[in-house]
């Protein structure tokens, strides 16, 4: 087994060491700069005010995609360059954590979209990834109903059907990180920067400050973006500005064959999406302007998401008293004015005066391509774009005989070939509820593998209790006790 994480010596390494690469900011982006920067032999401090990834990055929709709803955008070469990058990630960098979804776009009379508008969509859209869709194509509501016999028939004129993928982001992230750990990173979450001069920067670990030395430094804040650009540069202006998007999880429907993906105005889709034996609802865009750290979801937005859920489902599938969990997350856009739906989805690179490099914005499905244009900007020839397996994307271990199917199933998706690691604890393989796949092995795994430390790592990012409903103050209170004796 991989040796355990030890935060100690962590916190050592970073105190005493000198970095060639600062990453501030562990979300996807930030992660993966971490990670290909270790790759191309720099020596890498990775640190994260909060969890990795606790905040974007596991608050999004759980879609690596092309974008078609960017056609009208015209933003072609971020599709193509989504589709290239779904393609590698389903297939060669994470197939554990990236699998293929089909897709159901129903045209309806009087909707936004013609018939014949959306087939010659779907030909841009299959052109730009080369025609490597396994099945795309405009259909008649008939089928529709076989592949979604939920979706609302009534002024169906057709629908598109087309493929793409999804993803557990969180666990995304955490492979990132372990990826770069393995390189040789040195990662800390819970590492807040709170000043910085050139090459140096304070940090605060709970109740201890250390100093951070580093030849460069790269903000992958996500949301806070300008806000750790105004630690190098005081009244800076923003160059952010961020969109508000909430979702909401249903129970699961199992004769879905496909997710359902209903046009909507302003450009704008409303998905229902199986995942993970739930129905995943959304999602809202409004302009949100408050504390990135305070976002949360009100009546208003949950009323939104299934209102605009209702334009292609029947109402018994969209009740306010089903719903297991919502949460909300924050989209970075570039400054500017307008609709934030109708805003550009690229992302933004900014260098400050002290030669700290800022990214935010753009997709999760090319989180890669964005950190190699951020390690463009650093001195010494880019790494390349190599499609290297992260770990857990391995050959699959065989089953335990004991383990029941369900669960060992949740494991290898969200360990891949390191699923048989959880199961070495004593008593791991009890489910930690009875309705649920989690078990208590991974509550173990997490916090000496995993750098989990509070129990929302644990339930939200390492394990699904949370997104299913199923985190009890009594389970709260033995993962908390469990991480006491761990930590």
């Amino acid at each position: 087994m991989v040796p355990a994480v030890n935060r100690a010596r962590a916190l050592e390494e970073l105190s005493k060491s000198h970095f060639d690469l600062l990453v501030i900011g562990a979300g996807i982006v930030g992660s993966r700069i971490a990670y290909d920067g270790s790759r191309a032999g720099l020596r890498v401090a990775l640190v994260d005010a909060g969890d990795f990834g606790h905040a974007t990055s596991s608050a999004s929709s759980k879609l690596i995609h092309g974008g078609l709803r960017y056609l009208p955008m015209g933003d072609l070469a971020l599709i193509r360059e989504a589709h290239l990058e779904r393609i590698a990630l389903m297939t060669r960098v994470a197939p554990h954590l990236v699998r293929p979804l089909r897709f159901l776009l129903p045209v309806y009379g009087g909707g936004p979209h013609r018939t014949a508008l959306i087939a010659a969509g779907l030909f841009v859209y299959a052109a730009l990834s080369g025609f490597r869709e396994a099945e795309i194509q405009v259909v008649r509501p008939a089928r529709a109903h076989d592949l979604i016999p939920a979706v609302q028939l009534r002024g169906m004129r057709s629908a598109a059907l087309y493929e793409d993928a999804q993803t557990h982001d969180s666990r995304l992230v955490l492979a990132t990180v372990a990826g770069a750990a393995r390189e040789g990173a040195v990662v800390v979450n819970y590492a807040e920067v709170t000043a910085l001069e050139k090459g140096l920067a304070h940090v605060r670990v709970g109740g201890e400050a250390l100093e951070v030395s580093f030849e460069r430094a790269v903000n992958a804040a996500g949301p806070w973006v300008d806000r750790v650009r105004m630690l190098e540069h005081p009244g800076c202006a923003p160059v952010t500005r961020l969109s508000k998007g909430v979702h909401v999880l249903m129970p699961g429907v199992k004769d879905w064959q496909a997710a359902l993906a209903v046009p909507l105005p302003r450009d704008r889709v409303a998905f229902a999406v199986p995942w993970l034996g739930m129905l995943l609802l959304g999602t809202t865009d409004s302009e949100y302007e408050g504390d990135p750290g305070a976002v949360s979801v009100t009546d208003e937005d949950v009323e939104t998401v299934l209102k605009e859920a209702a334009r292609g489902l029947p109402p018994e599938l969209l009740r306010r008293e089903h719903i297991r969990y919502s949460f909300a997350g924050l989209r970075v856009l570039p400054v500017g004015e307008g609709d934030t739906a109708l805003a550009r989805r690229g992302h933004v690179v900014h260098v400050g005066s002290k030669g700290v490099v800022s990214v935010a914005g753009g997709k999760l499905t090319t989180h890669r391509q964005i950190a190699r244009d951020v390690l463009r900007r650093l001195p010494g020839k880019p790494p390349e774009l190599r499609h290297d397996s992260l770990p857990g994307a391995g050959p699959l271990p065989p089953r335990p005989e004991a383990l029941e199917a369900d669960v060992w199933t949740h494991l290898t998706h969200l360990y891949g070939s390191e699923a048989d690691r959880v199961l070495v604890y004593p008593g791991a393989a009890e489910r930690i509820h009875p309705e649920g796949p989690d078990v208590w092995g991974q509550v173990l795994y997490a916090a000496e593998q995993e750098w989990a430390l509070t129990p929302d790592d644990v339930t939200r990012r390492r394990t699904t209790l949370d997104i299913r409903g199923l985190t009890t103050p009594t389970i709260r209170e033995r993962i908390t006790t469990l991480l006491a004796g761990r930590v």
